[in-house]
Parts: C-alpha cells; structure tokens; sequence
C-alpha cells in the first residue's frame, strides 16, 4: 500500500455568501433571486479539502478572524481530515467572505465573484516562520494569490531552499516578483491570468504553445493551464499535453473547479503519478465538481473519481496508491 503523499498549502479561508438569479442586475438595478446559501469556501481551503478528500496528508496555514464565520471555516476543513493546526486567529480583521453570484437559466450557468480577504490579508511573517524547518517534511506546497504576496514568496523561498517543489496557482490575477517565479516547479493559471502574465490571448493552437512557452522563459519549468470546458495544456519536459476535459453531467455551479482541478493534479503529481494520468483525473475531479452547488460541499472524493475515471474507460490502477488513507475498495 502506498504512503498518502504530505501537502503543504499555504492560502486563504473565505465564507461564500452565494445568490443565485436568472439573470445579473444591469448598475443600478435590483433583480429577484431563486435562491442563497452560505458555504466554506477560499482557495487554499478548498485545495486543501481536495488534496485531503483525494487521499492526501494535508496540512494547511492560513488566518482567519475572531467570529462564527472563521470557526465554521476551521470546522469545514478538520471535518475533510485537513491539519488545521498552523491556522491563526486574527484579533484585528474578520473573516474574508465571498459576494457569489450565479446566474441560472436556460442558457447555463456563469458566475461572479467579489472576494472581501479580510483575515487573509494580515498574515505575518511570524505567522508562518515554523515553516522554515519543517517544510522539509512535505513533498509539495501549493500557494495562491489570495494571501499577501511577501508571504508566497517567503513560503516559496522556504520550500526551494530544502528541495521541495511548489505549485502556484496564479489566481486572483497578480503581477508576480521575479523572486517567487524563481522558486516555482509548476504554476498553474486559468486561460485569463495566463494571458495577464504573458501578454498573449490565444486564438489558434499554436498561441497556446507560445503561452506555454513564455512561461517556461520565465523560469517555471512546468506549466498548467486551465481553459474550462475545453480542458487543460501542460508543458514540461521538451512535451505539451492537452488533456480533454470530462462530462459528468449538467453544470450547476462552476465555483470551486479550478480549485478541484489543482488539487486532484497535485494529490497525483505529489504521489508519484505520471502526468498524463494526473490530468485526466483532475479533469474528472472538476467534472464533478461543476454539477453541484457551492465550493467545498461540492469537492468529489477518491471514490467517486475512480468511478468515473472507470466509466469512461481511464486507467485507474496508478491512483490505488491513493487508497489507503480513503479507504478505496
């Protein structure tokens, strides 16, 4: 049996305050809408959750405020077997919360995102010093742009420093230190924060492999990018390899997929698993995720990725490595 592969992340807690309408108000305009929940949510949370429903050991570090939000974040996260005993409580910000907005109709599904941080943003340093000893104990870190950036960087700089690799997924978009781009073995950004950062807008294939490419010269030596339903491209070792996304079924609620998606690849990577293998199931992992409603109530575990993994013929047999922490039959 396999050993569970230890991630660190390194990220934010936000409560998502979700409305859903049929249609989103013009400025100045109210609409009615069909619905509302509130449901634990954040970046870093959500990878983490992820990893840890995936069969992963993880560990996650972050802020959250004195307040009912910030202890049913906590809670959230414990309950997915995710260590939560890196996370602070701040005594001078609240809890970051999340403005979603989903518009339901017809057509589909889109959604609008309005991030108050809150408590992420008043990480320290000092916060996170433990880390400089024993992040040696993990075999991957994954950091966000939703935590401030001197943080990422001095994370990073900790994680080169004893050889452990680090997945940045660029998002919000952000402009990126040159000393953190040096300290990352894989980034990983939607279409739109790839084109932020490079300054390309692919409208053909080969844009896609310039992209790819113009990150590669920025120093990164493996590169991610998520292009939604019409999947994912990675680049690394002299190869790019696009992986089609997978249907699981109707999309209600797209919040939280790239999350899944870059949680499922590192659970995978961190685990030995051959790239090629690692995207087909975090593209089944996000395919889950879209059919159901809010962040973190709607992350898939082990189980139900292999089924699907299963149903469309997939090879299933490198993620039994996984098993033993998810109890996979």
């Amino acid at each position: 049996m396999g050993k569970s592969p230890k991630i660190l992340v390194a990220g934010s807690f936000v409560m998502d305050l979700i409305v859903s309408t049929e249609r989103f108000p013009s400025s100045g305009e109210t609409v009615i809408g069909c619905g509302f929940s509130t449901v634990p949510g954040g970046k870093g949370a959500n990878q983490a959750i992820q990893a840890a429903r995936l069969g992963a050991d993880a560990t996650i570090i972050g802020k959250v405020g004195a307040d009912d939000f910030g202890k049913l974040l906590i809670k959230s996260a414990n309950e997915s077997g995710v260590d939560t005993r890196f996370v602070k409580i701040a005594d001078n910000a609240p809890s970051a919360v999340g403005n979603v907005q989903l518009q339901v109709n017809s057509a589909g599904t889109e959604n609008r995102i309005i991030v108050v941080p809150g408590a992420n943003m008043t990480i320290t340093e000092s916060d996170v010093s433990v880390l400089k000893e024993m992040i040696r104990d993990f075999d991957m870190v994954m950091l966000q742009n939703e935590i401030p950036m001197q943080i990422n960087c001095l994370i990073a700089e900790y994680a080169k420093a004893a050889g452990i690799p680090v997945m940045l997924n660029p998002a919000p978009s952000a402009k990126l230190p040159a000393e953190l781009i040096s300290c990352l073995t894989y980034i990983s950004p939607n279409e739109h924060e790839a084109a932020d950062i490079t300054g390309i807008v692919p409208t053909v294939k080969e844009d896609i492999k310039k992209e790819v490419s113009a990150l590669r010269d920025m120093g990164v030596a493996n590169i991610l990018i998520t292009y939604g339903k019409n999947g994912a491209v990675f680049g690394g070792n002299g190869k790019i390899i696009h992986s089609p996304s997978v249907d699981c079924g109707q999309v209600v609620d797209p919040t939280a997929a790239g999350d899944s998606f870059i949680g499922a690849f590192c659970t995978a990577v961190a685990a030995g698993i051959p790239i090629e293998n690692a995207l087909q199931f975090a593209n089944c992992t996000a395919g889950i995720t879209v059919t159901r409603m809010g962040a973190q109530s709607s992350l898939p575990k082990l189980e139900e990725v292999i089924n699907i993994m299963k149903e469309k013929h997939f090879d299933t047999k490198p993620f039994y490595i996984l098993s033993e922490k998810s109890n996979i039959k």
